[in-house]
């Protein structure tokens, strides 16, 4: 399990959550919930090839996994930063980089990708950021899969 954008008091306050979850037990439980959603992970690195994380990858091209190992997690995402581009970055076709349809986050391309992967010695990466069709898509020649467990739920 990982932190996605969507543990985040920001968005719980936005979509209701915090609301019922007020409603139905206490504001001290809501409170919690905030709490545990600060200590979720962003991200893992399985057997040290396959980079799993909510929303994407970087605005720069010289991130590491060291880089994220020193992410502050405890913390509300910013707007910006390696956080928030987990948590909200999306894939697109096109090479290089562009701002993201979101607002927050960007969208890179294969090109970005591919180096990402090369420079820390993994074989690609998993999301979880976006709706698709048949619950997943593999998208940037097999090097970035997107896996939506719920593909139904609009």
């Amino acid at each position: 399990m990982s932190r996605g954008n969507h543990e985040s008091l920001t968005m719980n306050q936005m979509y209701g959550f915090q609301g019922e979850v007020k409603a139905k037990y206490t504001s001290q439980m809501a409170e919690l919930f905030t709490e545990v959603y600060n200590y979720l992970p962003l991200c893992h690195c399985l057997n040290a090839r396959v980079l799993v994380m909510h929303g994407g990858l970087f605005s720069s091209d010289d991130v590491t996994l060291d880089d994220l190992r020193k992410i502050d997690r405890n913390r509300q995402p910013p707007d910006e930063g390696l956080m928030c581009e987990l948590l909200w970055s999306d894939p697109m076709p096109g090479k290089g980089r562009a701002p993201s349809k979101r607002g927050v986050g960007i969208q890179f391309g294969p090109d970005v990708t591919r180096e990402f992967l090369e420079k820390n010695g993994l074989q690609y990466v998993i999301r979880s950021h976006e709706v698709k069709a048949d619950g997943y898509e593999l998208g940037h020649d097999g090097d970035c899969v997107t896996v939506f467990s719920a593909p139904n739920y609009w």
